[in-house]
């Protein structure tokens, strides 16, 4: 057990389980209940998730977003096809190589200079319909919020769905941070998901103030057959849900997701304003969620990562990434922020 708290901007990863998620765990920890999601929480998960999405959304919780990811992509793809994401999607940098290994995806990638795709990017890789050569691009999968902290406006995310459906593609939604995203855009979740048209969700919760877990949220349940199976062969179906289910339904409870959210980007938009004028760093790209990038001298980078964790996020340019969450606090940012001017004024 660590000897005392700690604070870090590496990860919201890193936050601690917010207090209501706990609750709604101790509280599903009496007597017992049905096993592998017939049980009584997950059904109330379900009608949350009907609530929030709309009625044809179906609900599976999985352990962690690799496999939300990874589940989805193989429902909604067959042997032959494949899946269009941007060159820095989650899916393609940072999954260990899950897709490829256990779902056996073809990933068709595309460079973008904001993590966003647009119609116009998907068509960098979706041709050669009907080419049997080529494997078939059948997804089009994008992050919200990116993982270059941006964020695809309505209109924009829009475009990119009724591109992909007009090509005969359908869309995953990959929703780690889908709560920052509708916080920041100050919508409801359905907002940018089922109103928009996308089929697939992975709805994030251990980034939001879960302990662990995800779902798969299927808002178009011909687009992706299997998921329950597919759950099952990829290790992903817990024999004590309801514990699973306890923590998202948690978040979906009197807004619990969106007061999280909120703070996290609160938090992160006074980090950037507490350090965009200092001398020596740069911030290098809109801050519109719970994350700030900036590059700062390579000295400052390792004196600070010896008395903060965060990551630097491109070795060659000396970016760094700094994640706010929502247990982050204003002492937090005051503290490193000032450690931040601390370690320049010395450089």
């Amino acid at each position: 057990m660590p000897t005392a708290p700690w604070r870090g901007f590496a990860s919201d990863n890193y936050a601690s389980i917010h207090p209501e998620v706990l609750a709604a765990i101790a509280q599903a920890n009496a007597g017992h209940d049905v096993s592998y999601g017939d049980d009584g929480v997950t059904a109330a998960l379900a009608e949350a998730v009907r609530e929030t999405f709309g009625a044809a959304a179906q609900v599976f919780p999985v352990f962690n977003g690799t496999g939300a990811n990874v589940v989805a992509l193989q429902a909604m793809t067959r042997r032959w096809e494949a899946v269009v994401c941007a060159s820095t999607a989650h899916v393609n940098v940072d999954e260990g190589g899950a897709p490829e290994h256990l779902g056996g995806l073809k990933l068709w990638t595309v460079p973008t200079p904001d993590g966003k795709l647009t119609p116009e990017l998907i068509d960098v890789q979706a041709w050669g319909f009907g080419d049997v050569h080529r494997a078939q691009p059948a997804v089009v999968t994008v992050t919200q919020s990116t993982e270059l902290g941006t964020l695809y406006s309505l209109d924009e995310l829009g475009a990119v769905v009724d591109h992909a459906h007009s090509l005969g593609m359908t869309v995953h939604l990959d929703g780690a941070r889908i709560a920052n995203a509708a916080a920041a855009l100050g919508v409801p979740l359905r907002a940018v998901t089922t109103d928009l048209g996308v089929d697939v969700l992975s709805f994030g919760g251990t980034k939001n103030g879960a302990m662990l877990g995800e779902a798969v949220v299927v808002l178009n349940p011909e687009s992706a057959p299997g998921v329950d199976y597919l759950r099952k062969t990829s290790m992903q179906l817990a024999s004590k849900m309801r514990f699973v289910s306890a923590q998202l339904l948690a978040l979906l409870t009197d807004d619990l997701w969106l007061r999280n959210a909120s703070h996290a980007n609160a938090m992160a938009a006074d980090l950037a304003v507490r350090v965009i004028d200092l001398p020596g760093l740069t911030v290098t790209r809109a801050v519109q969620a719970n994350a700030v990038f900036a590059t700062l001298p390579a000295d400052v980078t390792q004196r600070l990562q010896e008395r903060f964790r965060f990551y630097t996020w491109d070795q060659a340019t000396g970016e760094v990434r700094w994640m706010c969450s929502w247990d982050t606090t204003a002492a937090d940012v005051d503290a490193f922020a000032a450690a931040v001017a601390e370690e320049l004024a010395r450089s």
